[in-house]
């Protein structure tokens, strides 16, 4: 299980695990509850790629990232780390 801290969104953290190269058990903290259990749901079982493909870039009210975007940045730093 891995737990990313996210920053400049109303959530705070993400945690969430990555199995056989797809995405499972996807859970924020704080933030819109309704919305972020439906991410969530979303990309579970998806794969990482294609998570990434798909949220990464996502703006909330114009700002520079949201939770979609930080889950894909999460992503990404987990990819990182394994190819290092």
């Amino acid at each position: 299980m891995y737990t990313y801290k996210t920053e400049g969104t109303c959530s705070t953290a993400i945690h969430f695990d990555i199995v056989d190269g797809k995405v499972k058990s996807v859970h924020f903290d704080d933030g819109c509850n309704g919305n972020l259990q439906g991410i969530g749901r979303l990309v579970e079982g998806l794969p990482v790629e294609t998570v990434i493909a798909r949220l990464k870039g996502i703006s909330c009210n114009g700002g520079p990232t949201s939770c979609p975007d930080q889950l894909a940045k999460a992503l990404e730093e987990v990819q990182a780390k394994k190819e290092a």
